[in-house]
């Protein structure tokens, strides 16, 4: 069957991009990623920190095509492109800079002594790479969670080759980014089979039963999620799926800082939830805004910002067909009021009509507290902090949660954050949770629904998921990694209990 690339702006097939991958063709492809395994881990730290440095040039070399062709698959705009292809280059590199400081082994020697227990053997653990990675790229960013996204980058980095089945919604930008990175593999001295690629839904379904397959990484819906989770557990061997699939990303607004800048936070709740049409995973859907003037300044600046939003392009028609459902469902709900549309989508393509609804947080609708995805959010008015923390107690987990706060505000924000600490993987204060940046110290997971792990899927511990310790109990220095040999210094290590910095 045909893969074409659709067009959002117009609803039009522009181009066939390819025929869906057989299910031989998966097993082919497989079969290859699992016999570059071993060279693809035994290119070393360095090797495979040049391979994501040259991955990361490749599409550097080729951005203005890249963009080209994203924007007219996905709508998102050559600004925002051009900024997620930045963030896919950068995470490549800093993957790369993981590799060379190394402390992601956890490299650990226990010599061989006596301990209260007795006679200890001498033991040195170590994580290895888990084996090939099948990765999903997802509708809402076609590179930065996609084909040369986080998921490959950080499996790349640990040794671990993957298969990506690209996402329907922008198969010809999968397809050109993965030729350049194949390229780019072999030019680099990577095996073949480091990198393949899929197109169609069977193949996507092939791919989680194929038994070499070691891990899945996804992005997307909680029923795409459950899916590909039934498949694992048919599976002689379940395997590791690691899944962000849902969120609501709540915003309390508390009185003093509604009372501080009550406008300027209603200008900004919108644009972020309309940010990229409110396509993002940490799109604030929910957010709550205390009663009385000072609230109801906030709530007039969001109905502002929203009459004057132009309609806005949706990735694909499933997306543009359960926006349009669930929103409306959402306004025709008992104690729910429309405040304010865009104007009204009626051109071509996939579009949407921004929508703010209202509701009161006592009374708080269950539907509410679901994730919608496109520009649309509620705020719920609460009276006094009682009605907002039992509101609070009703939320599902997100991602994030977002405290805006007075100026020297402690009590309710030290509050609002041990309550919802439970229910996030990251606590935003006094910013908005839109954007997740690519660094160190970052976490973008939670508990169910928004993720199905304790992992990450940005930042640099995402290298985790990807690899699984070992122990070597009395062995030789020859069958050793270097990094466990008693002379190595290249790489933090804990060595007898005693944590030991890198040495040049």
């Amino acid at each position: 069957m045909d893969v074409v690339s659709i067009d959002p702006r117009t609803g039009e097939t522009v181009e066939v991009v390819a025929q869906e991958t057989t299910t031989a063709e998966v097993d082919r492809l497989v079969a290859a990623a699992l016999q570059a395994a071993p060279a693809l881990d035994g290119m070393g730290r360095a090797g495979r920190a040049g391979l994501l440095r040259a991955l990361a040039d490749a599409l550097e070399a080729r951005r203005d095509d890249v963009v080209a062709v994203a924007d007219r698959e996905t709508g998102l705009g050559p600004t925002r492109l051009n900024g997620e292809l930045t963030r896919t280059t950068y995470q490549l590199r800093l993957f790369a800079e993981v590799l060379e400081e190394g402390s992601y082994l956890e490299a650990t020697i226990d010599h061989a002594g006596q301990t209260p227990m007795g006679p200890r053997p001498d033991l040195r653990r170590m994580l290895v790479p888990i084996g090939p990675v099948a990765v999903f790229g997802a509708s809402n960013f076609p590179l930065a969670f996609s084909v040369p996204g986080g998921d490959t980058a950080s499996a790349l980095a640990a040794g671990s080759p993957v298969v990506v089945k690209a996402h329907g919604s922008h198969p010809a930008t999968s397809q050109l980014v993965f030729e350049l990175m194949a390229e780019a593999c072999r030019a680099a001295g990577a095996p073949e089979g480091t990198l393949g690629l899929v197109h169609g839904l069977q193949a996507g379904a092939d791919l989680v039963a194929h038994p070499a397959i070691r891990a899945v990484g996804f992005t997307g819906s909680v029923n795409g999620g459950k899916a590909l989770l039934a498949i694992i557990e048919q599976r002689p061997d379940p395997i590791p799926f690691f899944g962000e699939l849902s969120s609501l990303n709540p915003v309390v607004v508390t009185p003093d800082a509604a009372a501080e800048r009550g406008a300027q936070i209603g200008t900004e709740l919108v644009g972020s939830f309309t940010l990229g049409a409110g396509q993002f995973c940490t799109k604030p859907g929910l957010a709550f805004v205390p009663t009385g003037p000072e609230g109801d300044a906030v709530l007039d600046a969001m109905a502002e910002a929203v009459r004057a939003a132009a309609p806005q392009v949706l990735l694909n028609e499933g997306i543009a067909g359960s926006f349009g459902r669930i929103s409306s469902g959402l306004a025709d709900l008992p104690g729910v009021e429309t405040v304010a549309q865009g104007s009204s989508a009626e051109g071509p393509g996939f579009q949407a009509t921004p929508l703010l609804l209202t509701t009161s947080a006592a009374e708080l609708p269950h539907e509410v507290t679901e994730e919608c995805f496109g520009p649309v959010s509620v705020v719920a008015r609460y009276d006094d902090e009682k009605s907002l923390f039992s509101a609070l107690e009703l939320m599902p987990s997100s991602l994030t949660a977002t405290i805006l706060r007075g100026q020297g505000e402690t009590d309710l924000p030290l509050a609002v954050s041990q309550e919802l600490r439970t229910r996030a993987g990251r606590i935003v204060y006094d910013a908005y949770p839109t954007g997740v940046a690519v660094s160190w110290a970052q976490h973008h997971g939670g508990p169910w629904p928004s993720t199905n792990s304790q992992h990450t899927s940005v930042g640099t511990s995402a290298i985790r998921r990807f690899l699984r310790p070992v122990t070597w109990q009395g062995a030789p220095a020859e069958v050793l990694p270097e990094e466990l040999t008693d002379d190595f210094q290249g790489i933090p290590r804990r060595v007898d209990g005693t944590l030991q910095t890198a040495r040049g």
